[in-house]
């Protein structure tokens, strides 16, 4: 049975909004102060589950990743670009604007139910995030630590949320904490 794994950066106020400065906040871009070393790369300890398992977006993270990844060619990138996606969506995709996408064709719950096989990592997409943990449905966090507060923005747990932490490693500027559901 597969896993449903939540990757996101975020600061130690628990913002998740904006890391890379594309939604042109006030605070935004608070990942890339560190320099693009403290985001780029397998930062996130996935290895095999790029090449194995299935990346699960939003359509508006979706869209926003489809422009920068196609076009990049290190390493990371190809395994990136040659992993399987789906886009939980209402709207129709373009598949061809980045390799092996597909809309999510039925309620989210279903098609997860059908695709636990292998484990499915979602990255971003607030409103995905959402869905799965109001179900109870994430098995694991990895959280991208940055040693930034901002003040505002959109939280990962906004009414709070128990965690048990798995591990803690530090990755370049940033912290990985790797947490689960306490479910006791």
């Amino acid at each position: 049975m597969g896993r449903i794994i939540i990757i996101q950066f975020i600061t130690l106020d628990g913002v998740v909004e904006d890391p890379d400065g594309s939604d042109h906040t006030s605070f935004g871009g608070w990942a890339m102060r560190h320099g693009p070393q403290g985001v780029a790369g397998d930062k996130f300890r996935l290895g095999p589950i790029l090449e194995h398992g299935t990346l699960l977006f939003g359509r508006r993270t979706w869209e926003h990743f489809s422009t920068l990844w196609p076009t990049r060619d290190d390493p990371f990138s190809r395994i990136m670009n040659a992993a399987t996606k789906a886009v939980a969506t209402h709207r129709e995709i373009d598949s061809d604007v980045w390799a092996n996408s597909r809309a999510v064709d039925k309620p989210l719950a279903d098609w997860l139910r059908d695709t636990l096989a292998t484990d499915v990592v979602v990255i971003g997409s607030g409103s995905v995030v959402k869905a799965l943990a109001d179900e109870d449905l994430v098995d694991e966090y990895r959280l991208l630590v940055f040693p930034t507060a901002v003040g505002s923005g959109r939280r990962l747990f906004p009414t709070g949320h128990r965690l048990a932490l798995a591990s803690a490693e530090q990755v370049g500027p940033a912290v990985l904490c790797v947490l689960t559901p306490d479910r006791a």
